[in-house]
């Protein structure tokens, strides 16, 4: 009687196939979480004290000003409650978890001082975002970061040698060709229509969100090397918050804007609900995101992660009503089509995530 040998190899191979599965899963449920996100992120814009704070300093300081400075604001409470979210998320994970974000913490020289760095490309990133809402809109705002892909697969190939096959390289092409379609197709609508006032803060917001979020991906994946990734991402947010609010929200108070007088009027039970959902599904598309970096390499899991531009469009549209222009039609199918590249992938002979 023959009995059936499985070989090392054969074993190797099965348990890359498990692990790429479980990555690219991660990766799509971050997509979905980070196109919720945009709901409450286009939400509070219109709810006070935000509202009225815009008024505010409108009046004495422009327009412009005032949605840079409410912008602030609004990503540091973002922040705040992402570190909420996060440290109920790791206590129910169980004692050990929250044990290990006490190691991860105080490990900086090998560990956390990559989700400190983290913290700051994630802090301009989420604020270039919702100065794209605020500007422009939040259908811009999801789709304008779609080019943060390229960024985190040029940096981490280039920093710490993570192999980009030629199928997962095509993917990202045609994700971020999806992401050019989107963006310059806003941008020439708008030169077309005569416009004099183009929102070129609205655009930069844009532009800061893709090369921060990419910038980030290779930080976090370089640290997760070290590190759990629900205790590292933790550790990111706790980091961006104390930038905010240690550092930024106290200038601009000294500067004369007034941040706390309306940080401290934010305690309206719908505005709660909406900065905690805002938190909520912001820190669990991380969570998801942190998850897939270390088993399908951050290239890989950035761009599909990038599905949450059109996951967004999508939701925008059933919530708000707002229409996607051609130009967001047809970059969503490209990012569609992109992402399908990437998680047809074959893993035959992908041995390691890095390079030699």
């Amino acid at each position: 009687m023959v009995e059936n040998v499985v070989s090392l190899d054969e074993i190797r191979a099965k348990e890359r196939s498990r692990k790429f599965k479980y990555g690219y899963m991660w990766a799509l449920f971050c997509a979905v979480f980070w196109g919720i996100w945009y709901l409450p992120g286009t939400a509070i814009w219109v709810l006070n004290p935000f509202d009225d704070m815009s008024v505010a300093i409108s009046a004495t300081h422009g327009d412009s000003m005032s949605l840079v400075v409410v912008a602030v604001l609004i990503t540091a409470l973002n922040a705040l409650t992402c570190v909420i979210a996060l440290l109920v998320w790791n206590t129910v994970l169980g004692k050990h978890k929250l044990k290990e974000l006490k190691r991860t913490i105080f490990d900086f020289k090998k560990c956390s001082k990559w989700f400190f760095l983290a913290g700051i490309c994630g802090m301009m990133a989420v604020f270039g975002s919702y100065l794209a809402m605020g500007f422009i809109g939040a259908a811009f705002s999801a789709v304008a970061g779609l080019l943060y892909p390229v960024v985190g697969a040029t940096v981490s190939r280039l920093w710490y040698g993570e192999k980009i096959s030629k199928r997962a390289a095509a993917g990202i092409i045609v994700i971020v060709a999806g992401g050019i379609s989107i963006y310059a197709g806003g941008l020439v609508a708008e030169m077309a229509s005569g416009s004099d006032n183009i929102q070129w803060i609205g655009y930069l917001g844009g532009l800061m969100a893709a090369l921060c979020w990419g910038l980030e991906g290779a930080v976090a994946g370089k640290g997760l090397d070290l590190a759990e990734p629900d205790s590292a991402l933790t550790i990111r947010f706790i980091a961006e918050a104390g930038y905010w609010w240690i550092i930024v929200i106290p200038v601009l108070s000294l500067l004369g804007f007034p941040m706390i007088t309306y940080a401290l009027q934010i305690f309206d039970p719908l505005v709660l609900v909406v900065l905690m959902f805002a938190g909520i599904t912001f820190g669990f598309c991380y969570v998801t995101w942190y998850k897939s970096f270390p088993l399908i390499g951050v290239g890989r899991g950035q761009g599909i992660g990038n599905l949450y531009g059109l996951c967004a469009v999508i939701f925008v549209f059933l919530f708000f009503g707002t229409s996607p222009g051609w130009a967001i039609i047809i970059g969503g199918i490209l990012c569609v089509i992109g992402s399908l590249l990437m998680f047809t992938e074959s893993t035959d002979g992908m041995t390691s995530l890095r390079g030699e």
